[in-house]
């Protein structure tokens, strides 16, 4: 990651109040616009973050505290440039090789900002984030990755963000109903449902090599690996998958039991494999093999 060593820390005088971030001593340079931008990190320890229980897609929930409140360690992972509304996960502010890409991401960085602005029309990217702020820099991620090339893995890493999207809307929802949010949640998870799939095929037809991402998430406390890719798959197609077409949905359900059972062993125990993602595993190939014999009455 390319930095500036010439930014001022903007947590100083800070330390007396209780924070859940801090602004990085350097900043972190664009790669698109080459203009530098403060990067917020979140603190860690101090009962910041307490692990509750770990959803069917993966997804960590975090025990709100007295002190800090519900906390949200996920609106942390992806920075956005304010000058030109390039957004990536953090190990993406690097050199971009392809020049031309660099210049196809400038060049719509008028778009993003305006598609932010429909579904996120108050976003900052100049205060300490929060909830609604870390969606709406997600959602310019989402779009940023869309013009980038496949040396990138863009296609994997839209399905995680889209996932992380469908979360964060949630949340946005939970914490102020009536704005439509839940919908928006819906229309992300089938985008996730969308790609992970498309990521399938990339790695099958060996047009993009998306097993070789570092982490795989989908959350951040644990890499879950292609495994994971192949689990959640499946599931979004059980659960947000389309049901006009009948005969469709069971191929697709079928297919995704046929993944399952190859990798996790149709739900025989397997040291190899990490407890909780087997334990998921085991009940969606139930749930599968459920909906799959119930259509056959």
């Amino acid at each position: 990651m390319a930095y500036s060593s010439s930014s001022k820390s903007k947590s100083a005088g800070t330390e007396k109040k209780a924070s859940i971030s801090y602004w990085s001593k350097d900043k972190c340079d664009c790669p698109v616009c080459k203009k530098p931008f403060e990067r917020e990190i979140m603190r860690s320890g101090n009962g910041r973050m307490n692990a509750g229980n770990l959803s069917d897609e993966l997804h960590r929930d975090y025990i709100p505290s007295a002190k800090y409140g519900k906390v949200y360690p996920l609106i942390y992972e992806v920075g956005c440039c304010p000058n030109c509304y390039t957004a990536f996960l953090w190990n993406d502010f690097a050199p971009i090789k392809n020049p031309d890409i660099a210049d196809r991401i400038y060049d719509n960085y008028e778009k993003r900002k305006k598609a932010t602005e429909v579904i996120f029309p108050y976003f900052n990217l100049k205060k300490e984030r929060t909830l609604y702020d870390g969606a709406a820099m997600y959602y310019m991620a989402l779009q940023t990755y869309d013009v980038c090339d496949v040396d990138m893995l863009p296609t994997l890493k839209k399905a995680i963000i889209s996932l992380r999207l469908a979360w964060l809307t949630k949340e946005i929802d939970d914490a102020c109903a009536d704005h439509n949010y839940d919908y928006v949640s819906q229309v992300f998870y089938r985008k996730a449902l969308f790609f992970y799939q498309q990521a399938l095929q990339n790695e099958q037809a060996r047009t993009e090599k998306c097993s070789t991402l570092n982490n795989f998430g989908p959350d951040m406390d644990k890499n879950y690996g292609w495994d994971g890719v192949v689990y959640l798959s499946g599931l979004l197609e059980y659960k947000y998958g389309q049901r006009e077409d009948i005969q469709l949905r069971l191929k697709k359900l079928s297919e995704s039991k046929t993944a399952i059972a190859r990798i996790f062993g149709l739900g025989k125990s397997s040291k190899n494999k990490p407890g909780p993602l087997l334990e998921h595993a085991r009940t969606l190939y139930d749930n599968l093999t459920k909906e799959l014999k119930d259509d056959d009455l």
